[in-house]
């Protein structure tokens, strides 16, 4: 039996999305191998993240400054907002380097099987910065499954009394995509979001 204290270790690895125990326990032992080399960087970097990472009070993104390096940002088109279900898709968006605008994080998707509702959605401070009146395109970027579409027609629902363009995401047929490929869902997506050529 491992010490009490590698096994703890493993129990907070599995806890991680997409780790299970067997993968915690590979990662753990990988980990020790080396623990000088692999373990102590990992400590102080983990040290260095829960001493300066905040969250950002506009728009809800992780930074070591406060507002947000995104929000901050002067270059960017404050009067655009993408509105993202959680940090993971704002940095995918950022990823790309394709939106300039600046973001808001609800921080998930109304859920009636999860329990998730409109209280614990970061819905009101959403609305506070369209009221101030600086913002004039609302671009919903919410998945495309039931509780997103769901989330998203909320949030149209709250804003329809600003004036204010509220946009969403094309949906379809992804580049280089292969019809014979795709789901039905996502061809009746296309079909619906065509445009002239």
């Amino acid at each position: 039996m491992p010490a009490p204290e590698i096994e703890r270790l493993v129990g907070l690895f599995a806890r991680l999305p997409t780790l299970g125990p067997r993968s915690a326990r590979r990662a753990v032992l990988s980990l020790l191998d080396n623990p000088k080399a692999q373990m102590q960087p990992m400590i102080e970097t983990m040290q260095a993240v829960v001493d300066h990472v905040q969250i950002c009070p506009i728009c809800g993104n992780f930074d070591t400054q406060s507002p947000c390096s995104v929000c901050a940002d002067l270059k960017r088109d404050k009067k655009q907002v993408c509105v993202v279900r959680d940090i993971a898709d704002l940095w995918a968006l950022e990823r790309g380097n394709i939106f300039h605008g600046v973001y808001h994080i609800l921080g998930g998707v109304l859920s009636a099987i999860d329990g998730v509702g409109p209280d614990d959605l970061h819905l009101d401070s959403l609305v506070g910065r369209v009221q101030k009146g600086n913002i004039e395109e609302v671009i919903l970027a919410l998945p495309a499954t039931v509780d997103g579409q769901t989330t998203a027609h909320y949030v149209a629902d709250r804003l329809e009394k600003y004036p204010v363009k509220l946009t969403t995401l094309a949906r379809g047929v992804p580049v280089g995509g292969e019809l014979d490929y795709l789901d039905d869902g996502t061809l009746q997506m296309a079909l619906k979001s065509r445009r002239s050529l």
